[in-house]
């Protein structure tokens, strides 16, 4: 087997350059998140350094890593309560929809772009940051705090949203009929809301056949599992992060501590990579021409977010200052909406050039936000 000597360099470099960013924001009290989005930016395509050798790894690392993050989330609780956080913030989720998709879609409209043009903006307010909040609320040691069953019940409903919304998406950006776009939407929901059923009525099954006395088994036994039920979530225009969610909800107990153990050091390899991915994927010169419009816009819908966290916190009855953190926790936006940047990037190419910074201001300053309120 030939080894590539210019990528083992690359990743030695970018794996060097990340552990000496971490260790400056702990210093500091700090999550690394933002020096991840920049060192991705200054490595990328276009950056002051491109890694181009490490591309490719960089993006199925990326991949893995949203995973990794959301599997380790849902170990951290039962999906019954869970399922009870979810009813009670059904209202939550329509709120945060009309805050924070009616922004973008007047700035789609004051932009001129067309009707897909503006149904692709507001989704990419809509949507904060599963993978970004994931990690954001583990470094700043707030999973046990009051206000985060209601952040996450806030993102994983925001998931299912995806779910019917991406296949509407990208049936209309093809230029296709409402007809295949509705039967999609409907596609996507239902295998979502399967899934969640199967998990809470069966997940405890699910469980018992993944326990082993062994970490590699274990290891081994959830990370294939995970992987799976990742992927067919993504064929189903689902959200592989959600899929992930699910398994991670069905373990409790010890195999759920024990999980938790030995996942914790590759989510944590894996989840640098993906917040440099984010990076990656965005050339600095598609930065500049469209910044004051995205910096308007991102201010706009950082406190929209706020109100949204806010909200849902009162409706678990959280103090004014859990309120506030869970708020600022929404306000980072990343791998979902660089997907619909994606998605309709081709056929309306005036998105890219203020979608892009928007999100990239919004995933660099969101955690930077989070870690200050109080």
């Amino acid at each position: 087997m030939e080894v590539s000597v210019a990528l083992l360099f690359e990743l030695g470099v970018i794996l060097t350059a990340l552990a000496v960013l971490g260790s400056v924001a702990r210093r500091f009290a700090l999550s690394p998140i933002p020096l991840y989005l920049l060192a991705g930016l200054a490595l990328g395509n276009g950056g002051i350094a491109p890694m181009a050798a490490a591309g490719e790894f960089v993006s199925t690392g990326a991949s893995i890593g949203v995973v990794l993050l959301l599997l380790t989330l849902g170990l951290e609780f039962s999906i019954a309560e869970f399922a009870s956080s979810m009813r009670r913030h059904l209202p939550s989720v329509g709120v945060d929809l009309v805050l924070n998709a009616t922004p973008g879609a007047i700035a789609g409209w004051l932009l001129g772009l067309d009707g897909v043009g503006i149904l692709a903006m507001a989704g990419i307010t809509f949507i904060s940051s599963s993978g970004v909040i994931a990690r954001l609320l583990n470094d700043l040691r707030r999973l046990g705090n009051r206000e985060t069953p209601a952040v996450l019940s806030v993102l994983v409903l925001e998931d299912f949203a995806m779910a019917a919304y991406l296949p509407l998406l990208a049936v209309l950006a093809a230029r296709r009929g409402w007809g295949e776009a509705l039967l999609w939407m409907a596609a996507g929901l239902a295998a979502l809301g399967g899934a969640f059923v199967a998990s809470y009525r069966w997940g405890r099954h699910v469980g018992r056949l993944i326990a082993h006395p062994d970490d590699e088994q274990l290891l081994l036994r959830i990370l294939g599992l995970t992987l799976i039920v990742a992927a067919l979530a993504e064929h189903l225009h689902a959200s592989a992060a959600v899929g992930a969610f699910l398994v991670g909800l069905t373990l409790t107990g010890p195999t759920a501590d024990r999980a938790r153990g030995v996942l914790g050091p590759l989510r944590d390899l894996f989840a640098a990579v993906f917040f440099l991915a984010i990076g990656f994927s965005v050339s600095p010169a598609d930065l500049l021409p469209m910044l004051p419009a995205a910096l308007a816009l991102a201010a706009v819908t950082a406190v929209t977010k706020v109100l949204t966290g806010a909200y849902a916190a009162r409706r678990d009855g959280v103090a004014r200052a859990g309120r506030i953190r869970a708020g600022a926790a929404l306000i980072a936006r990343g791998e979902f909406s660089l997907v619909i940047i994606g998605l309709v990037g081709s056929t309306v190419a005036a998105i890219g050039p203020v979608a892009t910074p928007y999100v990239f201001v919004l995933a660099t300053l969101g955690p930077v936000l989070t870690r200050f309120a109080k």
